[in-house]
């Protein structure tokens, strides 16, 4: 049996769940508290899009989209984000068995990866999934939906058009759900980065994936513009989430990084 260790827990989340769960509380009570049209919460939706830094800065953005992936009958997701850390060529599939998070194990769909790996020409590469990126998700995922099966897709220097068609595949199956793992703007003054991250809300909101070439700078543009070509393909429509930037947690606006979340409907 191969485990997927959490490696940043304890760093960008909590490491255990009593702590992660007073996070998960305060978010939705704040969403329930704030939220302008409450039906928003009733969406059904198989594909999102979610940020990936610390619970104490992205938290809230992401869960709003966790929160409404479990209206879906989903029964497997696969999460898909950039390395951060291991230089990588393509896309990697991961083979585990089981992914750990505070709330327990998530259970690894080891067949949808095997398949996933045939049909796309993708191998496991170990070391690409020591990555942040996409581990943030797993105990959302684990809270939200705890039955479900995953597999951590992690990409490097890949071409969007060559992950489209895996997103489009895997949205073909009505209990399977994608989610794509990106943060925008990384480190300018909280007016160059709303200017910044406006290209890419406009992007996802038009499902326009030219318009990330035009200034967008999400770590995770590769995976944003797949999903985008996916969703134009698949007849799906975007709807945004939550934007905000660090400076809405920290107060710090000389130097923010900007969050969204969006669903694909």
């Amino acid at each position: 049996m191969l485990k997927r260790k959490a490696v940043v827990a304890g760093q960008f989340y909590p490491a255990t769940a009593e702590e992660i769960q007073k996070y998960f509380d305060y978010f939705n009570e704040a969403l329930e508290k704030g939220i302008k049209d409450p039906n928003m919460l009733k969406t059904r939706t198989q594909a999102v899009i979610v940020p990936h830094a610390g619970y104490i800065y992205s938290g809230f953005t992401a869960n709003v989209a966790h929160r409404l992936l479990a209206n879906a009958d989903l029964k497997r997701i696969v999460v898909i984000g950039p390395s951060h850390r291991v230089y990588l060529r393509g896309t990697s599939v991961g083979e585990f068995d089981l992914y750990e998070t505070p709330f327990g194990d998530l259970t690894g769909d080891r067949a949808l990866a095997d398949e996933i790996g045939r049909r796309f020409g993708l191998s496991f590469v170990p070391e690409a999934h020591a990555e942040h990126s996409t581990e943030v998700q797993f105990p959302f995922i684990k809270y939200y939906l705890p039955d479900v099966s995953i597999v951590e897709l992690v990409y490097g220097d890949e071409d969007p058009k060559n992950l489209a068609p895996l997103i489009e595949w895997l949205l073909e199956d009505p209990q399977t759900g994608v989610v794509i793992s990106t943060d925008l703007s990384h480190y300018y003054d909280i007016k160059k980065a709303k200017a910044l991250d406006s290209i890419c809300l406009d992007a996802v909101a038009t499902l326009n994936p030219a318009r990330l070439h035009e200034g967008c700078e999400a770590c995770g543009k590769i995976g944003v513009e797949a999903m985008l070509i996916a969703a134009r393909a698949a007849g799906l429509e975007p709807l945004i989430l939550d934007y905000r930037t660090s400076a809405d947690a920290s107060g710090d606006e000389s130097q923010v990084v900007g969050y969204m979340s969006a669903a694909f409907i």
